[in-house]
């Protein structure tokens, strides 16, 4: 209650009974949610905390629960997810003997946290409790994991909550230096062909009006990555597309060709930069990051920015001139034509032959108005959705980014869609990542969570196929799905949803899924040996880019 938590997603056991027992009198005040996994739950906060802004809460049991819970929570460390994870653990006194369900949980989820914490007596409770969450929440945002004894639940205190806004040695947001910023105004003052690849840090700052400013000030071109999507407007003028292995073109070619490459608040990851020994080496590079860690670690900055982006775009900002840079934007133009013919006219607009992924995601993108929030599993469809969906607001791309987690499409809907009600939530995901989680559609019935989810259903684990197709001769090894009837077990879960094989019944399918704002669930089945393209091989350098032709 101290920190505004209105909403949690958890499963109760023995070791963490007695929280349970006393959320029982705060059910009109902190919606429970029960999930039907401990890793759905954690899932589902990920998604509730990347829609919101809000720190996500799962609370488990002690033993399988918590390590059920790793993978979510190593899945929100990479990505900087805020989250806080309560999970029982046997009484004090039983520690170290090996007793019924305990776990050295700290020393499992230590690596992949930014604090853990057991708490062995109730005196500390509130204490840790506020630690967690401005940890949490604060700096570069991650998971905390706090491992609270069975006895220190039940023991009775005067309790008292103070929220924790300072940690001696943690210094979250840094303060600025201003001989870094002169230096990045001086270099981006002297470009010719400036380009911005903008990352999640721009959202988890709040900073996209900052972004904005910056890049029109100086008429710099920019592209995102994956979990940079919706910090700008897809329709807005300077945005060029998607960075990466499976992204535009265009930026992934002049990123090899600009001549000052300013990364704001991403982390060089390898899927973005391809082999490093060929990557922007006739650029100068600027460099904004909170996280002091990531800068000079995979790609060395010549001006290293210490910093929240809300705070050091617009100082950078202030100290740039006016500028336009017609000639060199114009020429992403050649390469996003190129693209267009050789790739998306085939994917978003065929005129025969199967239904392709990204016509199914184009055509829900245009009937949402481009407002949805998107959420993914992993796979093919993933890459689609990102590349084919438009975006008109902040924080409406929710995906399994550094991890790469298939199942997390289910439940990271269903905690989007309690950190935003208003919002329509459409899941994509493949007929594979669909039933890593498909239980959760017990937890979409019992809270009518009004999730609309799409399977792009072509029998195989597609992106292994993919790569079992272009460097592994076609061997199909244990890549081919045999499926169940997905809407007949949707329709057993009291939600409905149709099957659609057909290019004709699609537009209709659609308006039927949308028609409310209860759950669903839409079957597509579409071509089982498609490709995404374009596609960087991995290793490759980025302007190495294969179009399928």
């Amino acid at each position: 209650m101290h920190e505004g938590v209105d909403t949690i997603f958890g499963y109760p056991g023995g070791a963490i009974m007695p929280t349970f027992d006393a959320l029982y009198d705060y059910d009109k005040k902190v919606n429970h949610i029960l999930t039907r996994h401990e890793q759905g739950a954690t899932h589902a906060a990920q998604g509730y905390a990347r829609v919101s802004g809000k720190v996500g809460v799962c609370l488990v049991t002690s033993g399988p629960a918590a390590t059920n819970a790793i993978t979510g929570i190593a899945d929100a460390m990479l990505d900087s997810t805020p989250m806080v994870v309560i999970t029982g653990q046997v009484g004090a006194a039983l520690l170290g003997t090996d007793a019924f369900q305990e776990i050295d949980v700290v020393g499992i989820s230590q690596p992949i946290t930014k604090w853990a914490y057991q708490i062995r007596r109730a005196e500390d409770i509130a204490w840790a409790v506020a630690r967690a969450f401005y940890i949490a929440r604060s700096g570069r945002p991650g998971p905390v994991v706090l491992d609270i004894t069975k006895n220190a639940q039940f023991q009775e205190i005067d309790f008292i909550y103070e929220p924790c806004t300072f940690i001696r040695s943690y210094i979250p947001t840094p303060e600025i230096n201003p001989s870094q910023i002169e230096l990045a105004a001086e270099i981006i003052n002297s470009a010719k062909k400036p380009f911005a690849l903008v990352g999640q840090g721009v959202v988890l700052s709040n900073a996209e009006a900052e972004l904005k400013e910056f890049l029109e000030k100086a008429d710099i071109p920019a592209a995102w990555t994956l979990l940079g999507a919706s910090a700008m407007d897809t329709d807005f003028s300077l945005n060029k597309g998607f960075l990466g292995m499976h992204g535009n073109v265009g930026p992934n070619i002049m990123t090899n060709q600009c001549d000052v490459l300013i990364a704001i608040g991403m982390r060089f990851d390898d899927r973005v930069t391809g082999d490093l020994n060929h990557y922007a080496k006739q650029a100068k590079i600027v460099h904004l990051d909170i996280d002091s860690a990531e800068l000079n670690k995979n790609v060395k900055a010549d001006a290293p920015v210490h910093g929240s982006a809300k705070d050091t775009l617009p100082a950078i900002s202030a100290l740039l001139k006016p500028a336009k840079h017609t000639d060199w934007i114009a020429e992403f133009k050649q390469h996003d034509d190129r693209e267009f013919e050789k790739v998306i006219d085939r994917e978003v607009y065929p005129t025969s032959g199967e239904i392709t992924m990204g016509e199914v995601i184009y055509k829900i993108s245009e009937a949402t108005g481009n407002k949805a929030v998107v959420v993914t599993d992993v796979g093919q469809h993933q890459m689609m959705a990102t590349r084919y969906s438009k975006f008109s607001q902040t924080r409406s791309l929710i995906t399994s980014g550094g991890l790469g987690t298939m199942g997390f499409g289910i439940p990271a809907a269903m905690g989007a869609k309690m950190g935003a009600p208003e919002r329509t939530v459409i899941m994509f995901s493949g007929d594979g990542g669909f039933q890593m989680t498909i239980q959760e559609l017990g937890t979409i019935m019992q809270e009518q969570i009004g999730v609309k989810m799409i399977i792009l259903n072509n029998h195989f684990l597609g992106m292994v196929r993919q790569w079992q197709e272009m460097f592994f001769e076609e061997r199909y090894s244990f890549t081919k799905m045999q499926n169940p009837d997905f809407v007949a077990i949707a329709k057993a879960y009291k939600i409905d949803g149709q099957n659609v094989s057909e290019r004709s019944e699609l537009d209709a399918a659609i308006a039927d899924m949308l028609k409310d704002d209860k759950p669903y669930l839409l079957v597509v089945d579409v071509e089982m040996k498609g490709m995404v393209y374009p596609m960087m091989p991995a290793g490759a350098a980025v302007d190495n880019i294969l179009l399928g032709e």
